[in-house]
């Protein structure tokens, strides 16, 4: 439960709820719930860095940097927990999420926002776009209201939102050029469909969420309820192996970004991420993300780590 200064949360939401309607009339009742859900915006998963496939504001970024990295990160495991949590109605989410966006591009003293506030400090001292947390409530907003996936370009077009964000954030922390985003979003969106392969069965289980391309589904005969099986069946297997050719050819494009980057210890973090996304990729094609979860052992990812920065420095 998070403590706040009752007045001033209400005056503060009441400004809010008048910039909201007066953009959109239809959004009061959005406004009346992000009122309603100031105690406890949040919904914490219980998730960390330590819980994700990939290095989060590791060691090989520069030590005055991490705390921006860590800042966005809080970020975005705060609306994306809020995205994920199967108790809130989805105007609740939506109301919230809202908050948030409202938090982050016009400012907040309500505790219950600190998150959001806390990053608008690091875009505002780092000159980063907030175009970098928005897009990651654009497709958390969509996650809230929508549970299939029409086909790839639409899978696609949900990473450039919910992935390609973090890293465009990372290459502009670094001062890196904008010209790298294409090869950072490649990466980013393929460790997207990556996680979602991982989590397939989990995310309908537990969601109803589906991120599998329905086009390929209904061609390979495949069914939703399939997730619900022991093991994938042969339609929903070359499904998830087409989601693997596109995976491939994104880390293809990819594979071009660290040696791209002028910042030294941000592309040795990027030919970890590389690398780590490879082997994931390849284990995914041997095992069954439906029978069990498909992940790294710790020396299974040291070693793509090795190989990452080997490849990075030796060719």
């Amino acid at each position: 439960m998070l403590n706040f200064d009752r007045h001033q949360h209400h005056f503060l939401m009441a400004v809010a709820a008048s910039r909201i309607e007066r953009a959109n009339a239809n959004q009061g009742r959005r406004a009346k719930l992000v009122m309603r859900a100031a105690v406890g915006i949040e919904t914490p998963s219980g998730k960390g860095a330590g819980d994700e496939n990939f290095p989060v504001g590791s060691w090989l970024l520069p030590r005055p940097l991490r705390p921006h990295v860590a800042t966005y990160y809080a970020f975005a495991r705060a609306i994306d927990d809020i995205a994920d949590n199967p108790h809130l109605a989805p105007e609740d989410k939506i109301a919230r999420l809202d908050g948030f966006a409202l938090a982050l591009t016009m400012g907040s003293a309500d505790p219950a926002y600190a998150k959001a506030a806390a990053l608008r400090r690091t875009l505002k001292q780092t000159g980063i776009s907030d175009r970098h947390g928005l897009d990651l409530i654009s497709a958390f907003k969509q996650d809230a209201v929508k549970n299939r996936t029409a086909d790839w370009n639409d899978l696609i077009d949900y990473c450039l939102r919910s992935a390609a964000p973090v890293g465009r954030f990372l290459c502009d922390l670094h001062g890196e050029d904008k010209a790298l985003y294409p090869l950072s979003d490649a990466l980013c969106n393929a460790l997207q469909v990556i996680n979602h392969l991982q989590d397939c069965a989990k995310d309908y289980a537990e969601l109803d969420r589906v991120y599998l391309p329905d086009d390929w589904m209904r061609t390979a005969n495949a069914t939703i309820e399939d997730l619900t099986r022991s093991a994938s069946t042969p339609g929903l297997r070359s499904v998830l192996d087409q989601c693997l050719d596109g995976t491939e050819k994104l880390l293809v494009e990819a594979q071009r970004l660290p040696k791209a980057m002028r910042h030294k210890s941000l592309a040795a973090e990027t030919a970890v991420i590389v690398a780590v996304a490879d082997a994931l990729t390849q284990k995914l094609r041997r095992q069954d993300p439906v029978a069990m979860r498909v992940a790294l052992s710790p020396v299974g990812f040291a070693a793509a780590a090795v190989a990452g920065v080997a490849r990075l420095w030796l060719t």
